[in-house]
């Protein structure tokens, strides 16, 4: 949700008792669903709006949710609408002393009813990877500035198959905080792409604007490349795993795995999304747990990674 559409969205709650959400649509220009998924954002946020489905409903900010805007300056109504960063990812954007003082002119007892515990009291975030290592490469705030002005950026750039990095000139749309890591969202050659920070040896502005694709946007690109990421298998690798790893394997390996019942002796059929041959590298961790029945090249590199293994430890 960007700064603007947050503040009309409260402006609109404010200004009326109860407010159909295709009204509140016509009027922030957004589609219904959109505007069910900005209210759901408000009501996580700890602000008290009732929604109520059927002829009669509507949507309602209750008595006591009323926020002054005046109270609030333009970084901070800017760091306030963002959603899902934690407190640590808001300090690496150097935007924390901004996000905390917002949250604090809105967090009084007047915006809940008096018997409730506030929401920030009762929920907390930590988007950092389990056993992440701390971030290299560049800093996010280090970044920022440059992005805010709409500039083109020549990178140098390490790919994660490469030894060395390259410099290449990308129209940025902005970044992206995903897993506990952050990315640079931008266009190469009128290509999105996903440039992960930790990769990024250093960076130049450029004197010209960005040229970015038309009808695109940081929120339509990010979700677009996330969504291809995750789903985007060239390869599938077909095994049998020891039904006790299963949900071990579905911590790690999540979206990617597909399980195939029934279960037979202890075991499972399972099938795994992979881009390249390469990446049946990540079943070693299940050891003897996990067998590889196809395709053949999958077998046949697994058998030459247990060898090369074997070999390091005679």
């Amino acid at each position: 949700m960007t700064p603007d559409r947050f503040f009309s969205l409260l402006i609109a709650l404010q200004s009326r008792e109860t407010v159909t959400t295709t009204e509140l649509a016509d009027e922030l220009d957004i589609s219904v669903r959109t505007v069910f998924r900005d209210v759901q954002w408000l009501q996580d946020a700890g602000f008290p709006i009732l929604v109520r489905r059927g002829r009669w409903g509507g949507v309602t900010l209750l008595p006591g949710g009323a926020l002054d805007l005046a109270r609030l300056t333009p970084d901070e109504r800017d760091h306030l609408a963002l959603s899902g960063l934690d407190d640590a990812q808001r300090d690496q954007l150097g935007g924390g002393p901004d996000g905390r003082r917002a949250r604090s002119k809105v967090a009084p007892g007047r915006m809940r009813p008096e018997n409730l515990l506030p929401v920030h009291a009762v929920v907390t975030t930590d988007n950092r990877p389990w056993f992440g290592r701390a971030g290299e490469g560049i800093s996010p705030a280090a970044l920022l500035g440059d992005l805010r002005r709409g500039v083109r950026l020549r990178i140098n750039y390490r790919r994660s198959n490469e030894t060395e990095p390259a410099w290449q000139v990308v129209d940025p749309y902005g970044l992206l905080a995903k897993g506990g890591r952050w990315y640079l969202v931008a266009d190469h050659n009128a290509h999105p792409r996903l440039y992960s920070l930790e990769r990024i040896a250093g960076w130049r502005a450029l004197r010209t604007a960005r040229r970015l694709r038309a009808g695109a946007s940081l929120h339509t690109v990010a979700a677009e490349l996330s969504a291809n990421w995750e789903n985007a298998g060239a390869l599938r690798i077909e095994g049998e795993l020891t039904a006790g790893q299963l949900e071990r394997a579905k911590r790690i390996l999540g979206t990617r795995l597909t399980v195939r019942p029934p279960e037979q002796g202890g075991r499972v059929h399972i099938s795994v999304a992979c881009r390249v041959v390469e990446d049946v590298r990540q079943l070693l961790q299940f050891a003897d747990d996990f067998t590889v029945t196809g395709p053949p090249e999958a077998r046949e590199r697994i058998r030459e990674l247990t060898a090369a293994m074997l070999r390091n430890y005679q």
